[in-house]
């Protein structure tokens, strides 16, 4: 009998010690979509929406998933989180897993990637006509990522609202990062996406300002203070965002609300790269997290022990890389 050999698994190494979701590379091959006249006509984002992307580095997608569909996903949050969303008492626990990325303590980053509910989001018609839209091809993969309960700010509990890149603009990524909401985030005191689109337009320039040792990842947002742009999301709303954007989840300074949300994007497919795809098949199939600087995963191991694989449908596999498109 001839024997045969396991496939290699292997995530993107490159996010060890920075910022970035191993799950797919870490810059695309294909270069962002910067013409309408690059590629099929728009599906889901209009005219104004792309211009408006163009322009802010970050554009919001509604109703790109259903609210229920949302809402449902955030009652699976709370229970995997072992909180309630009825019950502050609850909420304030100790981390479970200890944070690489320290400016994440505390910030409500949830260790769960292949649930389900999660899969359902992600396999949505509408949410990959979105990404299509803005890379020009269908031909994509999903980032397997977690979600996100950020509870208002409490002695013991606190973190500071940072702005921050999770790759470094002076490579121009050819990126793109994405967040669905799962409750409504229309109050700006309770957390939620903030963003610095003068400083995504302007950047080449205010660089020349900055000091040569000047942190890659985080920048001294000094003079951005009234440009920085708190966007208000519906469950359901979909917001994508360029990664050479400036973001960051703001503080909760709310009494008593909730944000929550899973982070989705999509990337042109590697199908050639066979460790990345054999490493996520292998991930959705026995539910492991990505590892990395940011990506401490759950120690009590309930996506293994306590939920099944998750179903897939046509498109859903394509997106993972079980099938080829």
């Amino acid at each position: 009998m001839t024997p045969t050999m396991t496939p290699t698994m292997q995530p993107n190494q490159a996010h060890t010690d920075i910022p970035g979701n191993p799950s797919t590379a870490t810059i695309s091959a294909k270069k962002l979509r910067t013409s309408l006249d690059d590629g099929p006509p728009l599906k889901v984002l209009s005219e104004e929406d792309w211009n408006f992307w163009l322009h802010n580095g970050y554009v919001v997608v509604k109703n790109a998933v259903p609210r229920e569909q949302a809402l449902r996903t955030a009652e699976f949050i709370w229970e995997f989180e072992e909180k309630k969303a009825d019950d502050p008492s609850t909420w304030y626990t100790a981390p479970r897993a200890e944070m690489k990325m320290k400016e994440l303590t505390n910030t409500g980053m949830v260790e769960v990637y292949n649930n389900q509910h999660l899969w359902n989001n992600r396999q949505m018609p509408r949410i990959h006509d979105a990404f299509a839209d803005i890379w020009g091809t269908d031909r994509l993969w999903v980032t397997i990522d977690r979600a996100n309960l950020n509870f208002p700010l409490r002695p013991g509990f606190e973190y500071k609202a940072f702005i921050h890149w999770d790759y470094d603009p002076e490579t121009k990524p050819q990126n793109v990062q994405g967040v669905l909401a799962l409750a409504d985030q229309t109050d700006p005191e309770m957390g939620g996406f903030q963003c610095i689109p003068e400083l995504f337009r302007t950047y080449d320039t205010w660089k020349l300002t900055q000091p040569a040792d000047r942190n890659p990842f985080q920048p001294d947002t000094t003079g951005f203070e009234e440009h920085t742009v708190k966007v208000p999301l519906m469950a359901g709303d979909l917001l994508i965002f360029n990664s050479s954007q400036p973001h960051g989840i703001r503080a909760n300074r709310s009494t008593d609300k909730v944000r929550i949300a899973q982070y989705i994007s999509m990337m042109p497919a590697e199908e050639e790269n066979e460790p990345l795809r054999q490493w996520r098949i292998n991930s959705w199939k026995n539910r492991i997290a990505p590892e990395g600087y940011a990506f401490p995963g759950d120690p009590r191991l309930w996506e293994q022990t306590r939920y099944d694989v998750a179903e897939l449908n046509d498109l859903g596999k394509k997106l993972l890389g079980l099938e080829n498109w």
